[in-house]
């Protein structure tokens, strides 16, 4: 339980900072005319100490001003921090070891077993040479657990991979680990704060560092040497395209191998070890080709395995677990060869210099910068499995292929063997239905993966497609050897619509025969039917999806911009190939990025008031169009809806008038993470992980089990889960984004969503939208075509709001054309709301830079600002009739996504002693500071009596 003996809202905290703020700035203002008085009637005396304790006064007084005015600024924060809730420990212990055990588990399922050469795995417990384990590899002792900002964990006490080897029954050459220890560059104390992406540190020591005793005695000790890679990522930076400042080397990007490692790996594959194993430690694809040369004789991907999941490294090597992970991205041989690669990083409008200042008052010097998906829809599998195919014939160029991808999106090894084949097939107008029996032919327990995926029809130069796309995807339970399980998939046939955005504007079921293909990974079929589209289907005004509640239609035609966007009809014609080059921006796109101008519809009416009698609890389960809302919003003043749109820093705001009480909101994409405030819970697996598992009972099994933690804690909202794709290697926060692929990232986030709101935790998917990368995240102007924002980048978002019934959604910095994210009202309205159906609140992502302005946001659609200073609408919301519309409408947002969570459980704001503490050390430090200006001019005034006294006698 969470227990407080006084509760307060937060709008009396801010109310009372203000009048302590206006009285400590009166009472200087006398202070300090007193003592300018003083100072003008005695400015012709000589200066000395008097005037110089005189200036430390005033400056005494300057300061008490400004901490005083920096600590209205930062409220929220502060009393997030110093007004903790009290957390029953026992409780905490629970959900903590619970949290613990799902991250293992998740991890059991999402570790991708890569090679497996002459079944070299399990290693066999019974055989000392093999009980006993080498771990090389810097990262062997530098794990990366997750990755840095807001997906960020405390790391301090998760479990390394020599504890979850040693925890699975192995063995581990502790001389190895002290060589390492001893070659490990200093490490930093850990900055979850650090929004300058990950530590890119190529630390790899040279092999001459080895000494031959080492060696030998590592031959000695284990037949099996396991090789640890590791690679980071984090928030505010990408991966580097060039290694020469992190300890590698210019021709060298940071997902190859360093020079070092290789030499590393060839030094042990040299040696007497019978079993070489990699273990890759990253959430973003690398390139692996490293892996088929002789010598290595196993591999494993492990992500980021968070707090516990190294125990399942443990129990993957022994074959206590069978691994049944799939890739969730393809992994080329040189991915490079992506056509987003050209795309990706930083580009600028070279005539734009200017003199930005983020809202901390910071000053920089910028470019304004844009992005080009010229890739359009062919992104990670959709492009390598479509590139090599012939668009008449159908047929792939397979040695081109096979050449180009190591490993297809999808694939994966097991210990056991299995079989699929499709058993069921059933359509009618509106479903695909397929039933696949799964039949474990090997001698090992296990889990298997079923993939279902469609081909459509192309016709070329019409719209884009895939030659393949995933539609649906299931896991089964364990099946012992000779067990079966039958598992039925269903593709609602809308969802093979194509986005025409040239066109029809709209999404069109072209005529013609769909494959509908049951395949092991993206790349090899298993089992196959057909589906026959007789006339050609368009999703228009008369015929809109049954998914939709209003029509799609073009929204983003903004965002096209002056791109050739690659297609499969003349791919030598549309690939880039070499980098975009820094262009100049036209009069026009200037003032388009620069405008911060909200529009005003003068035919709005003005808000009423009026007292109803309501509180918030009185609407919790209400529909969001129940006439009670409208009473309710009558109830609040300007200033209140200011107040709950302005200061969303982690936070809803409380609201005395309607009794609504403040809200906690933390980051949450791997596990709960407060940046500000140091509460930090389990650190769960990278999502990535989480995705690999392709096991939607343990998305929704996560985002319970936070929720758990959450509530513990006192939260009702988490900043989670990051939905964005993976549009290129490089992002920086691929560790927090699944897959390259939509309907596998939405519905793992769907799951994710739902497992959180059944504890009455709402979950802000996160960032809508096209935020795929960190380079010049604050601004850039991304642009695009509508196919490929549809079928990818909004994709997942959308069977979030539609399957997982998301109530918070958190927009992105970036621009869609050159409008910002979270003021563009297609996006924000037209798609999320009208579109979708979305009830609830849009937060923006951290209220910090220029073009992040609150009357566009709230007119747009965006509800709420992330900001721990506030911002509260200018004159422009407040003086005008569709400004307070606006704002009646984002309060009516979030009210909303409160009432129906865990806000009146869970959600008491103890007393916030620090406040009066304030009151009390601004009455102190004023009285000293009196007292000192009385001591300095009394003393002055006695010298010249005594003076006076002297001149009479």
């Amino acid at each position: 339980m969470i227990g407080t003996i006084v509760t307060v809202s937060m709008v009396s905290i801010a109310e009372t900072l203000k009048i302590l703020l206006v009285s400590v700035i009166i009472l200087a203002v006398l202070i300090a005319a007193f003592g300018f008085v003083w100072a003008r009637r005695n400015q012709t005396e000589k200066k000395g100490w008097r005037r110089f304790w005189l200036a430390c006064l005033s400056l005494g007084l300057v300061i008490v001003i400004a901490l005083n005015v920096g600590i209205g600024h930062y409220q929220v924060v502060i009393n997030q921090y110093l007004t903790k809730v009290k957390i029953d420990e026992e409780k905490k212990a629970q959900v903590t070891a619970e949290s613990k055990a799902v991250v293992e588990q998740i991890e059991d399922e999402g570790i991708v077993l890569l090679e497996n050469k002459g079944n070299v795995l399990p290693l066999d417990q019974n055989s000392a040479s093999e009980k006993n384990v080498n771990v090389f590899g810097q990262a062997s002792v530098r794990m990366v657990y997750g990755g840095s900002g807001s997906g960020s964990g405390d790391e301090s006490a998760n479990v390394s991979i020599q504890q979850g080897l040693e925890n699975a029954g192995f063995k581990v050459n502790s001389e190895l680990t002290d060589f390492y220890n001893t070659h490990a560059p200093e490490k930093k104390k850990q900055d979850n704060f650090n929004l300058d992406g990950g530590d890119y540190t190529l630390s790899e020591p040279a092999t001459s560092e080895f000494s031959e005793d080492l060696l030998k005695k590592a031959e000695e000790f284990s037949d099996v040497a396991l090789i640890v890679l590791s690679r980071s990522g984090g928030e505010g930076g990408d991966l580097p395209f060039e290694t020469s400042e992190y300890g590698g080397s210019k021709d060298r990007h940071y997902l190859k191998l360093s020079e070092a490692e290789e030499k590393m790996i060839d030094l042990v594959t040299s040696r007497n070890f019978k079993k070489v194993v990699v273990v890759i430690n990253s959430s973003n694809a690398m390139e692996l080709g490293f892996l088929e040369k002789e010598g290595v004789d196993a591999a494993i991907l492990i992500g980021g395995p968070g707090a516990t999941g190294n125990n399942s490294v443990g129990r993957i090597l022994a074959g206590a677990v069978n691994p049944s992970g799939r890739l969730v991205d393809t992994y080329a041989y040189d991915i490079t060869t992506s056509p987003a690669y050209f795309n990706a990083g930083n580009f600028s409008y070279s005539n734009t210099k200017h003199k930005a200042v983020d809202k901390f008052g910071k000053e920089s010097e910028k470019y304004h910068a844009f992005l080009n998906y010229a890739e359009g829809i062919y992104v990670g599998y959709r492009y390598y499995e479509t590139r090599y195919v012939d668009n008449k014939t159908g047929q792939v160029d397979e040695a081109a292929y096979q050449k180009a991808v190591q490993y297809p999106f999808g694939y994966g090894l097991s210990y056991s063997n299995f079989k699929q084949e499709i058993t069921n097939y059933q359509t009618s107008a509106d479903t695909i239905s397929v039933e696949v029996k799964v039949t474990n032919t090997g001698d090992k327990a296990g889990k298997d993966v079923v993939q279902l995926y469609y081909t459509p029809p192309y016709y070329e130069g019409g719209i884009e497609k895939s030659h393949v796309v995933l539609g649906a995807f299931d896991k089964t339970e364990v099946l012992e050897p000779g067990a079966s399980e039958t598992i039925k998939l269903d593709i609602p046939v809308e969802e093979m619509a194509s986005y025409d955005d040239r066109k029809e504007k709209a999404y069109v079921l072209e005529a013609g025969v769909y494959g509908i293909k049951l395949m092991s990974n993206a790349h090899d079929v298993i089992d196959s039917r057909t589906y026959e589209v007789k006339d050609t289907i368009v999703y228009n005004q008369d015929n809109k999806r049954a998914s939709d509640q209003t029509v799609a239609t073009n929204v983003f035609d903004d965002a096209r911009g002056d791109v050739t966007y690659v297609s499969r009809a003349d791919w030598e014609g549309t690939l880039p190939k070499e980098r975009t080059a820094d262009k100049e921006a036209s009069p026009e796109l200037i003032k388009a990025l620069e405008n911060k101008q909200p529009v005003d519809n003068p035919e709005d009416k003005d808000i009423t008031f009026a007292d109803h009698g309501l509180e918030l609890k009185d609407l919790v389960g209400l529909d969001y169009n129940d006439p009670k809302w409208a009473q309710l919003l009558e109830q609040l003043s300007i200033d209140e809806m200011a107040q709950l749109i302005g200061f969303g820093g982690y936070a809803t705001q409380a609201i005395e008038s309607i009794k609504k009480p403040a809200t906690t909101d933390l980051d949450g994409p791997a596990g709960v993470n407060a940046l500000l405030t140091g509460i930090n819970g389990v650190q769960f697996m990278s999502e990535v992980v989480l995705a690999s598992t392709w096991n939607v009972d343990l998305a929704h099994k996560m985002g319970e089990y936070m929720a758990n933690e959450a509530i513990v804690y006192g939260v009702s909202g988490l900043y989670a889960p990051a939905m964005n794709i993976h549009r290129t290697p490089f992002s920086g926060r691929n560790f927090e984004y699944y897959s390259e692929d939509a309907l596998l990232s939405g519905k793992m986030g769907a799951a994710a969503v739902q497992g959180a709101f059944t504890k009455g935790v709402y979950s802000y998917i996160k960032h809508y939208a096209l935020n795929d990368q960190e380079t010049n995240r604050d601004g850039v102007a991304v642009w695009s075509n509508e196919q490929a924002i549809r079928e990818l980048y909004l994709k997942p978002f959308e069977i979030s709001v539609k399957e997982g019934k998301s109530t918070a959604v958190m927009s992105s910095f970036n621009r869609l054309g050159t409008t910002w994210a979270g003021a563009h009202y297609g996006l924000l309205t037209t798609v999320l709301r009208d579109e979708w159906g979305f009830k609830g609140m849009v937060i923006t992502d951290w209220d910090l830079f220029p073009h992040m302005d609150t009357d566009r946001a709230i007119r747009a659609g965006n509800d709420l600002m992330l900001t721990t200073i506030g911002e509260k609408p200018s004159k422009l919301s407040t003086d005008t009739n569709t400004g307070k519309q606006a704002m009646r409408k984002a309060s009516h947002n979030i009210l909303y996504t409160v009432a129906n969570s865990n806000a009146f459980e869970i959600n008491v704001t103890p007393y916030p002693f620090w406040v009066l503490a304030l009151g009390i050390g601004n009455l102190v430090l004023l009285a000293l500071l009196t007292l000192g200006f009385y001591k300095v001019t009394h003393k002055r005034r006695k010298v010249k009596q005594a003076a006076a006294e002297t001149e009479t006698l």
